[in-house]
């Protein structure tokens, strides 16, 4: 078996799942090599991935998540500034602390009325044509809203700073010479308007919150603003874009499971546990050994790369009856697609709201789904997502005017 999983080709049709599966047989703790670095532990199985990611005292975040080491001139940039996801307890738990409360059950509950306003427009604007680019006309659209709306930004101002994570996220050598650098740049720069705006005039959105929020005694400045920004509409768009396009694409591969859900709405809460298990939007997230350990008797060294494969594990078998199958009634479903441990993914249950949201009004609205051409994938080895999906339906009417 080739095993190569930094190629994006190797991502280019979603999860190489064969070479998972070699991998958690043969192989769990793999040793593999990097181009221009020093190597990494690859983990693929279940319970090493969720165990790993629970104990950030032997696994740190630092330096980095990305396989690759960060450049000397990025860390010259930022001085001593993080992107929390970065950052290890205790200065993670404090810089969590600033935004969780927003982010918890019954703020995500809130926000279901207005999601499903969004996805009513956004149905609205494709439904009379019959056909659309679903990821770009509606799987991106309903988190660039609301992550915007959480920051106190214009809607379209959203759309537009999606489209620069999606250049962000792609593979270098896909992209145009300085593209990615330019796109986190346009993405700071607006970050530093936002910064500079509310700073003298605070409203009650979140990016104010972060602006005037104090860690340690001190506030925030620019530059820890920026890194919080970025990783907000980065974070806020991804799971949910990736989940929506990725989950209609398997339910079209499964038509069964398709047909049982438009026939059961109340399924939906169910069926996006089990789409968020087979989709797996973020394909890895890196830890650094602190010191020498053990990760299923393989000996590991203080300083090794250890790399947490999520599509892998999600579809562990010793974990997951028959994780090839779609079972949009699977339950219990341990999951671990929005990671594990104290990085769990802050913005989850606003996913979920909008996961349903989106879901609930394609299935009703949206009849005849077909695939007028076969997907585009993000050419990415970090994130895996339908870049581009043209759709063809049977048109209906607004509900909206």
């Amino acid at each position: 078996m080739n095993i190569d999983l930094l190629n994006p080709t190797s991502f280019a049709h979603g999860h190489p799942h064969e070479q998972y599966d070699w991998l958690r047989d043969n192989a769990p703790v793999y040793w593999h090599e990097e181009p221009n670095g020093p190597g990494f532990w690859a983990l693929t199985r279940h319970d090493d991935v969720a165990a790993v990611g629970r104990d950030p005292a032997t696994f740190s975040s630092e330096p980095t998540i990305m396989i690759a080491d960060p450049e000397s001139g990025m860390e010259m940039a930022f001085g001593e500034h993080k992107m929390m996801l970065m950052m290890d307890p205790p200065a993670h738990t404090r810089f969590r602390k600033i935004i969780s409360r927003e982010f918890t059950q019954g703020p995500a509950a809130a926000l279901k009325p207005r999601a499903a306003e969004l996805s009513r427009r956004i149905i609205d604007q494709v439904i009379e044509a019959g056909e659309c680019d679903f990821v770009s006309d509606v799987a991106g659209e309903l988190p660039s809203y609301v992550i915007a709306e959480l920051l106190g930004l214009p809607l379209d101002d959203g759309r537009k700073l999606y489209q620069l994570t999606e250049t962000i996220h792609s593979a270098p050598e896909t992209l145009p010479e300085g593209a990615q650098a330019q796109a986190v740049m346009q993405m700071f720069e607006y970050a530093q308007n936002v910064y500079d705006a509310k700073s003298g005039a605070p409203g009650d959105d979140l990016a104010s919150q972060i602006i005037h929020a104090e860690v340690d005694g001190k506030r925030l400045d620019s530059i820890d603003f920026q890194l919080f920004f970025l990783l907000l509409i980065d974070a806020g768009g991804d799971t949910t874009r990736n989940l929506v396009a990725g989950g209609l694409y398997a339910l079209l591969q499964n038509p069964d499971a398709l047909a049982a859900l438009r026939a059961d709405p109340a399924l939906i809460p169910n069926a996006r546990e089990e789409l968020l298990r087979w989709v797996s939007p973020v394909i890895y997230m890196r830890r650094t050994a602190l010191e020498d350990t053990r990760i299923a008797g393989q000996a590991i060294r203080a300083g090794d790369k250890v790399v947490r494969y999520f599509g892998a594990a999600n579809w562990d078998p010793r974990v997951f009856e028959r994780p090839g199958r779609l079972d949009i009634r699977r339950s219990p479903n341990p999951h671990i697609a929005f990671g594990a441990g104290a990085h769990v993914c802050l913005g989850q249950h606003i996913a979920r709201v909008e996961i349903d949201a989106m879901l609930r009004e394609l299935l009703e609205r949206l009849q005849d789904i077909e695939l007028a051409a076969a997907p585009e994938w993000l050419a990415s080895n970090f994130i895996s997502g339908i870049r581009r999906m043209p759709i063809r339906f049977r048109p209906g009417p607004r509900l909206e005017e």
